[in-house]
């Protein structure tokens, strides 16, 4: 993986969506905290609604304030920070990538994918359509690169440069519902949540506010290599919200080859982490993501490996597998993506030994790197270009996309 070269980020003006530091802003001045809610939800009203783009009339279209707060606010907060920069969609509509421009120049991606399920095919009910309503999900980012440095993933090349303010958290999804309405977020774009901890909390209970988006907890999921302390706060800080495991493999071994930060946490404490937090959270599934890397972990023995570690540890879960997607740091290692049929027999093999519930992901983006494993800002490229893709090949990127849940 790339080097940390993480610095302390400043911000002027500040981000508006840092709640806590609006918070403490009005305390200091004396104006009552009730007013955070009636800006944010002015905020929401002109820049989602309404589409305005003059910042003096966003401001000027929050209703209700204190007169010293529409000569304050200006003054001290913006109420977006970053800017999209560059749009891609996919060839086949169904995703449209965002490359995020932050104040102080750093970058980063984030995805909508398009999701309509009387498209799919049911394998447990042969011939029957899919029932739901079609859905749009934000795959979002944490931090600014990774240093996880998951082999197969192009963000862990990056490193780590900084995590995200809670405020630059949430405004990947304002920028997202100015263009389609949002049901669902996942935070498997760059970074690992879970690092950026408070942040990612912050930002995910103004998501779930009814008066901002109000978002149903249960339609969010965070990601996680695993970080084992902080699964178990997850549990009583959002219980409501989805969890998923970035597992890989079905033991240590594995794991430390393709996860080499893995050797921190040991499988075993982290299948125990997921069983406290599922106990702590009333018996919620627990999602496991497996990306499939052909001849390192697809065979069926891995399989019937991975459902004998998940059943003795009476874990309730969902294996999400995801077939490895090509990146140019995953190549120099020499993977490969598994044949369709090692996949399937993979799935049957947990389902039939196990009961396991097993789905294979289906892939939102490659052609434009917004696909698992694929997000990566290249700092050598202008800056507000996002990495090339060799030839516009199936090429490079972050960590995505759970969208049957």
């Amino acid at each position: 993986g790339g080097e940390r070269t993480m610095v302390k980020r400043t911000f002027d003006p500040h981000p508006v969506f840092d709640v806590g530091y609006l918070l403490e802003f009005l305390r200091e001045r004396e104006i009552k905290t009730c007013h955070v809610w009636r800006i944010y939800g002015g905020l929401i009203k002109m820049l989602v609604l309404e589409m305005e783009e003059d910042v003096t009339e966003v401001w000027r279209g929050i209703e209700g304030l204190p007169k010293e707060l529409y000569d304050l606010l200006p003054k001290y907060f913006t109420p977006l920070s970053s800017k999209v920069v560059r749009r891609e969609g996919s060839g086949k509509g169904d995703t449209t990538k965002m490359v995020v421009e932050l104040q102080d120049g750093l970058q980063v991606e984030s995805v909508i994918m398009r999701y309509d399920p009387k498209k799919g095919k049911d394998v447990t009910k042969p011939g029957q359509q899919r029932q739901g309503k079609a859905r749009a999900t934000l795959c979002l980012s944490s931090q600014v690169g990774c240093q996880m440095a998951c082999k197969f993933c192009a963000t862990g090349t990056m490193g780590l440069k900084g995590n995200l303010n809670p405020a630059e958290i949430f405004e990947q999804l304002v920028h997202a519902m100015r263009i389609e309405k949002i049901r669902n977020v996942v935070f498997m774009g760059m970074g690992e949540p879970l690092n950026n901890y408070k942040s990612m909390v912050d930002s995910i209970r103004l998501m779930v506010d009814s008066r901002l988006f109000g978002l149903a907890p249960s339609h969010i999921t965070v990601s996680t290599v695993g970080v084992t302390n902080r699964i178990r706060t997850l549990a009583s800080d959002l219980p409501g919200v989805n969890l998923a495991l970035s597992l890989h493999a079905p033991n240590q071994e594995i794991r430390l080859a393709i996860v080499p930060t893995g050797r921190a946490y040991p499988v075993e404490k982290l299948i125990a982490a997921c069983r406290a937090w599922q106990t702590q959270t009333g018996g919620k599934k627990v999602f496991f993501e497996y990306v499939v890397l052909g001849g390192i972990n697809d065979e069926v023995s891995h399989a019937l490996e991975l459902g004998e570690l998940l059943s003795k540890n009476e874990i309730d879960g969902v294996v999400n597998l995801i077939p490895w997607n090509p990146t140019e740091s995953g190549a120099m290692e020499g993977y490969q993506a598994p044949a369709e049929g090692k996949l399937f027999a993979f799935q049957r093999a947990l389902r039939e030994a196990h009961g396991i519930r097993c789905t294979v992901r289906r892939e939102f983006g490659q052609d434009i790197n917004s696909a698992c494993g694929q997000l990566v800002i290249n700092s050598g490229a202008s800056p507000s270009v996002c990495a090339p893709s060799p030839a516009r090949s199936k090429a490079k990127v972050g960590l995505g996309l759970l969208l049957d849940w």
